[in-house]
């Protein structure tokens, strides 16, 4: 006879670990998330909902208070210095049930989530940065150990210390990205609506995305970010705030007034990227969600997004049976193909937009442009945009 999984741990305060333990909370069970922070609370920068997370904040009932704090994004588009002719143009609208993505700062998601969490009477542990999971027991770096529970979720991201007892190698990504969140920049030509890229070959990108406003604020935000190879951050920072201002107003002059917000190199973050997908993402008394069971390059803009789809197949998987030999291999059935699609598309893609030479940036200015013009391609460029493609919901 199955003794159904009651009393649950979730390792992770962040958009998917949340998610999961609002879900299940809601199924009846007892959830305490365990947090390495003294108080839950948000880290980084803004990202895009897709059509694919805004589905799974429907089932919750939570996207209307979620988008009261977004900013609709319609369209994503890339242009090539140093003639800023458009090389990507991806517009929701192609999609054969159009739906906007939503541009979101992750302390308005983190706000939404958590309050619902305390709603449906799911603790917090706080403190506690878990570095293990046996039989259900979590210890942390201190050499604590909880109370034994009956599942334990990973939801601790892309460095999970506990996932790294389950197969999958980690690829450490040559690029990653300096970001950081400003006030929006009214007058100055940006797009509130859009997505905003310039490329210099594929060594040098910027963006700009609408991100929104935090809870208790009117000022919109948006978020820009920077490639920088890991290993040259200590040079970037040796070079000067000034120098590397000059470099991108050099091939984007527009970036002006939103620069001005940056006054110290402490006012970006470097993010390191790497790339792994863990084949099993269960063990005994233990899922793995999130960038922890599948971390990969952010240019395709699916990690939130596959977190929140993991959490909603994991809850439905136990909604369905209480023996987990029975609900967590469901569990990684319902999101392989989808995960595998996706972290191979996002491998095969990141070189053309992160990456030394100029070869690779050649055919993506020159024939996957033109490609992106051809009569399928804006639907086929939508969907795979949105996280659509082997649509999971």
């Amino acid at each position: 006879m199955s003794t159904g999984p009651r009393d649950i741990a979730v390792v992770g305060a962040g958009p998917s670990g949340l998610a999961t333990a609002l879900m299940l909370a809601r199924q009846g069970r007892r959830v305490v998330v365990h947090e390495r922070f003294e108080a839950p609370r948000p880290v980084g920068a803004g990202f895009l909902l897709q059509p694919t997370g805004l589905h799974v904040l429907d089932d919750l009932g939570l996207t209307d208070e979620v988008a009261a704090l977004g900013q609709p994004v319609a369209r994503l588009f890339g242009r090539a210095a140093p003639t800023y002719r458009t090389v990507l143009d991806v517009r929701y609208a192609d999609l054969k049930q159009p739906r906007a993505a939503l541009g979101v700062h992750r302390a308005a998601l983190f706000e939404v989530l958590y309050g619902a969490c305390l709603a449906a009477g799911v603790g917090f542990e706080t403190g506690f940065a878990a570095v293990g999971a046996n039989d259900g027991r979590l210890t942390d770096a201190k050499g604590r150990s909880s109370p034994q529970f009956d599942l334990v979720i990973d939801a601790s991201g892309a460095r999970s210390p506990i996932a790294e007892g389950l197969e999958g190698p980690r690829r450490p990504l040559t690029f990653g990205a300096l970001w950081a969140t400003v006030p929006w920049a009214d007058g100055a030509g940006f797009d509130a609506t859009a997505l905003e890229q310039v490329y210099r070959r594929a060594d040098t990108m910027i963006g700009v995305l609408p991100c929104g406003r935090r809870p208790g604020s009117d000022q919109r935000l948006a978020t820009i970010f920077w490639s920088l190879k890991g290993r040259d951050h200590d040079a970037w920072r040796a070079g000067g705030l000034d120098a590397w201002k000059a470099a991108v107003l050099g091939f984007w002059p527009e970036m002006d007034p939103l620069l001005n917000a940056i006054t110290a190199p402490g006012d970006l973050t470097l993010a390191h990227y790497a790339h792994c997908t863990l084949q099993r993402p269960y063990g005994d008394r233990l899922a793995v969600i999130g960038d922890a069971a599948h971390s990969t390059s952010p240019q395709l803009g699916q990690g939130v997004n596959m977190g929140l789809l993991d959490a909603f197949a994991l809850a439905e998987a136990l909604a369905r049976t209480d023996d987990l030999t029975i609900a967590l291999p469901a569990y990684a059935a319902a999101r392989r193909w989808h995960v595998r699609l996706y972290q191979a598309l996002s491998w095969a893609f990141t070189p053309f937009y992160q990456a030394d030479g100029r070869v690779l940036p050649w055919v993506r200015d020159h024939v996957l442009g033109r490609a992106a013009r051809l009569p399928v391609a804006p639907r086929l460029l939508a969907a795979t945009v949105s996280g659509l493609l082997l649509d999971p919901r």
